[in-house]
């Protein structure tokens, strides 16, 4: 690489705009988990992007939302924190002709951060070319972005003009990663995300919410990466769900949450998996700090 440039991005939003389906789309690698259901990313992600003389780093933020738990105000404080300690910020929303509560609470904390901030119309390919002039025209009273562009970061449609616009607003500076690392986030913790976004998909109310993975043993053995986790759930009647009749539901989750992992690692993962309680673990410090919810 020739790096010249090299700066930080926060992609920030309410939840389930395509936040991390962005990151995704624009590193070209899956180090964001996606779930149709809100709040699934909860940690501070970072994905990587290199081009012939730009090293872009862009972090991922939990979705801004009304807060009813410990853990909740935690998230958001990390979206706060993560807002302006960069060189550029994405607003990413959906092409809605209203501006959300969380909407203006970030772009009221974005003024006062003097940093340029690009404003991300994510889902573009749901509505007519006409409805998004409403949306345009209603942002751009709201807050003076350096640009705004129109995306589908599902379809990856207009990523290609994300890195283009960035590229002219990042500072000159050598690379801060190497060339063929695209995230920060160690093998124990991307293997914990994997079976926890199996879980969202497959889990329905409450429950998958009140859902904490980690990996407690992560060790390669005659070829074969073997995996122990644990899933804390808070509730007893949660636990039986999660195992589902005959153990059903774990399984699946074991399936398809292996076949991610054997791609990330390139060889066979040998996982076994338990699930315990912790009551109401999203409002103890001590287990949201254990878990790993708190700002690094």
């Amino acid at each position: 690489m020739n790096i010249q440039k090299c700066g930080m991005i926060s992609i920030l939003g309410r939840p389930n705009v395509g936040k991390s389906t962005l990151l995704n789309a624009l590193v070209g690698e899956k180090v964001a988990i996606i779930s149709k259901k809100p709040q699934t990313t909860r940690n501070r992600i970072t994905g990587i992007v290199n081009n012939d003389n730009c090293q872009f780093i862009f972090l991922d933020t939990p979705g801004l939302h009304k807060s009813r738990t410990k853990l909740g105000n935690t998230l958001n404080q990390v979206v706060y924190e993560t807002a302006g300690s960069v060189d550029v910020a994405l607003l990413v929303i959906e092409p809605e002709p209203k501006v959300h509560k969380a909407d203006a609470l970030l772009m009221q904390h974005l003024k006062e951060m003097d940093i340029p901030v690009i404003l991300i119309i994510n889902k573009c390919d749901t509505v007519k070319k006409e409805d998004l002039l409403g949306v345009i025209e209603l942002y751009n009273k709201e807050f003076p972005f350096k640009s705004i562009l129109l995306i589908s970061a599902a379809k990856t449609d207009g990523t290609d003009k994300v890195l283009k616009e960035l590229e002219a607003l990042m500072p000159e500076g050598p690379a801060l990663f190497p060339e063929d690392q695209y995230s920060d986030q160690p093998e124990r913790q991307l293997v914990a995300e994997y079976i926890r976004e199996k879980l969202l998909r497959l889990l329905d109310r409450e429950v998958p919410h009140g859902i904490a993975v980690s990996t407690e043993r992560f060790q390669e053995k005659d070829g074969i990466i073997e995996i122990d986790v644990n899933i804390f759930c808070e509730k007893q009647s949660h636990k039986g769900i999660i195992i589902g009749k005959n153990g059903d539901l774990l399984k699946k989750v074991g399936s398809y949450a292996r076949g991610d992992m054997e791609k990330m690692l390139g060889t066979k993962v040998m996982l076994t998996m338990w699930v315990k309680v912790k009551e109401d673990w999203r409002n103890s410090d001590f287990y949201i700090k254990n878990f790993g919810f708190t700002e690094k």
